[in-house]
């Protein structure tokens, strides 16, 4: 984001202030969301959410990313690396006495299952890498389950992690209770099913690394991406967990 003058508020303070901007980034924050997600949640015409995603965009705070289920409809996801670091720059614009090491809550450990069409790359790494963070009791399946791929193993073993999983049909869990159930493929979130116990859904729109052209490459992408959002997922385990 552009520096801000001394004079005047910092640009993160200046954009999160809008009232509909806000909105829109705590929707975000959530849950990756199509325009007709935000237009039903925020209760604003299209044309004005378009208005202010546009923004958000050229602020760098939000990005988008075509569906891998339908490629005329778009997802948009609020960086919030970007947004973490922006709340820090504004807090010592204000004073530097605001900047405060950060404190890490023990986490809880909640059921999570991750969710993607092959069941092959993302969602066993996700499960994997949120497992070896916080013990978290975590599952993953798919709607078209098909043999682990070696490169997501490959990727598994840069963060010290050993990757071994059997391909599992969505029918196999659908019947179990989970606190989260994280889509991580647009396709997956079309057909994913109702869980029991009505745990938190959250859509995170991640590209398939298999489908790439640069094979191995991809895979690090796509875990360094996971590992980021996982973070995140991490820091807000404690206060939403509770028994399904």
């Amino acid at each position: 984001m552009p520096t801000a003058d001394a004079t005047e508020p910092p640009p993160f303070v200046r954009l999160a202030g809008d009232p509909l901007r806000w909105q829109l980034m705590r929707e975000l924050a959530r849950s990756d969301r199509r325009v007709r997600e935000l237009v039903d949640a925020v209760g604003q015409p299209q044309n004005l959410v378009s208005y202010h995603l546009g923004k958000l965009r050229a602020a760098e705070l939000v990005t988008a990313r075509r569906s891998n289920f339908d490629g005329r409809d778009t997802y948009y996801h609020l960086d919030l690396q970007r947004c973490a670091d922006a709340f820090a720059e504004a807090g010592t614009a204000l004073h530097p006495s605001l900047v405060t090491p950060r404190t890490e809550r023990k986490p809880a450990k909640p059921r999570v299952l991750f969710l993607c069409t092959g069941n092959s790359g993302r969602s066993p790494m996700a499960a994997a890498l949120l497992r070896h963070r916080t013990g978290a009791k975590t599952a993953s399946a798919g709607s078209h389950p098909k043999p682990l791929h070696l490169d997501a193993v490959r990727a598994m073993a840069d963060y010290g992690i050993t990757l071994t999983h059997e391909p599992t049909h969505l029918d196999s869990v659908r019947q179990r209770r989970f606190h989260w159930v994280i889509s991580l493929c647009d396709r997956v979130r079309e057909v994913s099913p109702t869980f029991p116990g009505r745990p938190r859904m959250i859509h995170w729109s991640i590209p398939d690394p298999a489908r790439e052209a640069d094979g191995y490459p991809a895979f690090r992408r796509v875990a360094a991406e996971l590992d980021t959002r996982i973070s995140f997922l991490v820091k807000t385990i404690p206060g939403e967990v509770s028994k399904p």
